[in-house]
């Protein structure tokens, strides 16, 4: 029992943070998969998924590499603000009959950018928790697989219920994007002073919500103007 007392504590900040940051990963597959038919949509979800658990392996094996790169998080929060603006674009275009397995792959490369810049700090935070534990980290890694897919569902079948969730799912994008900039160690250096993360975070979901309003009120006067 004493030889595994040392490895409890890690072992539950591992299972919380996998609940914690697997969550937005879910929700952004589910987002890229909503617009796909019904049948096709298992396969959207299974291949997010494995994309997701691929990139959280690159980021393990390059993980000290990605530490020392200034502005990498900066510019994986403007990525992720083209993701937020992509998946609100898509919900002002309705959702018709999918016909080509083109837009599966669409889908997934919507789940593959967006999980770029996410899969960074999931990494980072098990690499954190684990202490150095190859075992423990390979174990919250394989964690993220059935929480991601069967996550991923959950949030299909409330959006087909409610959609305004699609709005808040691109907030929460927003949310993730303005934290990451925030806590850029090159943008805080440049600029001479730390930027308060909550504050980058609020900031980067009111601009993804403010931004999809004006484009969708945009889109409404220029279809009742036709």
């Amino acid at each position: 029992m004493d030889a595994v007392t040392p490895y409890i504590i890690p072992l539950l900040q591992i299972i919380w943070i996998d609940l914690l940051l697997s969550g937005d990963n879910a929700v952004v597959i589910a987002l890229a998969c909503r617009g796909l038919a019904p049948e096709q949509r298992r396969i959207g979800i299974l291949l997010g998924t494995a994309v997701a658990i691929g990139l959280r392996i690159v980021f393990a094996l390059v993980i000290t590499y990605l530490l020392n790169v200034p502005f990498l998080k900066a510019f994986g929060g403007v990525v992720l603000f083209w993701v937020a603006f992509q998946l609100l674009g898509h919900d002002k275009d309705g959702h018709g009959e999918i016909e080509s397995s083109g837009n599966m792959w669409k889908a997934v490369r919507t789940i593959a950018i967006a999980d770029a810049v996410m899969s960074l700090d999931n990494v980072l935070a098990l690499a954190a928790a684990s202490k150095g534990n190859i075992w423990l980290f390979v174990f919250g890694l394989v964690l993220t697989l059935p929480l991601i897919i069967y996550g991923s569902q959950l949030v299909l079948r409330l959006i087909e219920r409610f959609p305004i969730i699609v709005w808040l799912g691109a907030a929460l994008l927003g949310w993730i994007a303005g934290e990451l900039i925030a806590d850029d160690a090159g943008l805080q250096a440049f600029l001479g002073q730390d930027i308060p993360n909550q504050l980058g975070a609020a900031a980067g979901a009111l601009l993804v919500i403010l931004v999809g309003f004006l484009s969708s009120k945009r889109s409404r006067k220029e279809e009742f103007g036709s």
